[in-house]
């Protein structure tokens, strides 16, 4: 098998990732913090494979980060995929986490934050998620807001999303990521999606309708070199797929209400509430976040496929 160097000190590269890399094919990084804490066993493993072969099928190749032992890996081969998807010793792992990982020598997952930072470092342009962290309810007095959107607001990559949890403060993230000066584009709308919600009610001041705008986006910003920032690309579900809003609103204020009688607070809080939509909903939660994640995979290869193509690439000075 081939073998390719790739010059970023202490990340580990899986081969079909770094065979991609050294020719210039279109890749897709995914998160793993879904895989080892997003989703119940043993759906989690099933559908982390699921969402690599989406990928694949769409052109691109999947590069799911973790760390393994301390070190990061961008590409985690099945092996790794099933350590991380079954093992009750993982650790969630921001961007300020990696390091003390790394000298720990433990198994983490990668959130959003951290998957992005460590594929702009790759070399990596698109990546897909669900829904993004952001401020959370009642932060007028707690100050809890997700770290992905600082991380978003200096990384350089597109991230392709259901918008923000709608858990969250949405109105509230949104002014945030304005304020961090995070672009926000729609895909196919001018509303802002909610994760199980196709409509978070709210608007957004731009929408693409393709791949190839996507990509037009990504060069121009290239060429420029004046955004720092990340692309989002706010993805909806199809009305017919998102959870009932009527279901989603009862079950949400019964959370945040069980949530804080039992003082669950900070970053305990989101894991606390999907966990309650699953068992609420009878499993119904779980079936959107697949269909969430499955077609933001997906536009994601997509996107990246546009990106690579030669009618793009003279799009800006330093293509």
């Amino acid at each position: 098998m081939e073998t390719y160097r790739l010059a970023v000190t202490g990340i580990r590269y899986g081969s079909a990732v770094a065979g991609a890399l050294w020719y210039g094919k279109p890749v897709v990084a995914l998160e793993s913090t879904i895989v080892a804490h997003g989703l119940p066993r043993p759906d989690n493993l099933a559908v982390a494979r699921r969402i690599e072969e989406t990928v694949r099928e769409h052109g691109a190749q999947p590069a799911t980060i973790g760390v393994v032992g301390g070190q990061i890996v961008v590409g985690l081969d099945d092996a790794e995929l099933t350590r991380l998807a079954t093992s009750d010793r993982v650790v969630k792992l921001s961007v300020r986490d990696l390091a003390l990982a790394a000298a720990a020598g433990v198994d983490g997952a990668t959130t959003v934050a951290s998957t992005a930072a460590i594929a702009m470092r790759a070399g990596i342009g698109v990546f897909a998620t669900g829904g993004l962290g952001g401020v959370h309810r009642e932060a007028i007095t707690s100050f809890d807001e997700s770290a992905d959107l600082a991380t978003l607001a200096r990384t350089p990559i597109c991230v392709v999303c259901a918008g923000v949890k709608s858990i969250l403060d949405v109105p509230a993230t949104l002014e945030r990521l304005e304020t961090l000066g995070v672009t926000v584009v729609g895909y196919g709308t001018r509303r802002f999606p909610g994760f199980y919600l196709a409509d978070s009610g709210h608007q957004v001041d731009w929408s693409v309708n393709s791949p190839a705008e996507v990509a037009r986006i990504l060069a121009a910003r290239a060429g420029h070199g004046v955004s720092p920032g990340a692309v989002l690309v706010a993805n909806p579900l199809p009305i017919s797929e998102q959870l009932d809003p009527g279901l989603h609103d009862r079950v949400l204020a019964e959370g945040l209400a069980r949530a804080a009688a039992e003082g669950i607070s900070g970053k305990h809080v989101t894991p606390f509430l999907l966990g309650w939509f699953h068992r609420a909903t009878q499993g119904r939660s779980l079936a959107v976040n697949v269909k969430i994640v499955l077609r933001n995979a997906e536009l994601a290869a997509r996107i990246a496929l546009a990106s690579a193509e030669p009618s793009d690439a003279a799009v800006g000075p330093h293509r």
